[in-house]
C-alpha cells in the first residue's frame, strides 16, 4: 500500500470514530509530531556525535566529576 492509500484509509477510520477524547488525542499527536532531530543537525554535528559514540564504544571516557573539573 502506498502512502496516499494509507492516508486515505486512516482518514476513513477516523471518520467512523465517535469518541471525542480519542480524536483529541490523535489530533494532538499529529500536531506535535516532529521530524527526527538528526535530520536537523549539520553534517559536522552528526560527525561529532558519531565520534563521541565511537569513543565511548572504544572505552575512551572519563568520570563525570573529572569532566566537571575540566570545564570549570
Amino acid at each position: 500500500m502506498d502512502i496516499q492509500t494509507s492516508k486515505i484509509e486512516l482518514v476513513k477510520l477516523i471518520l467512523n470514530i465517535d469518541n471525542s477524547e480519542f480524536i483529541d488525542r490523535v489530533s494532538s499527536f499529529i500536531r506535535n509530531e516532529k521530524s527526527d532531530f538528526w535530520n536537523d543537525l549539520s553534517l559536522a554535528e552528526q560527525n561529532d556525535i558519531r565520534k563521541g559514540i565511537s569513543d565511548l564504544e572504544n572505552g575512551k571516557r572519563i568520570e563525570f566529576s573529572e569532566f566537571l573539573k575540566k570545564i570549570s
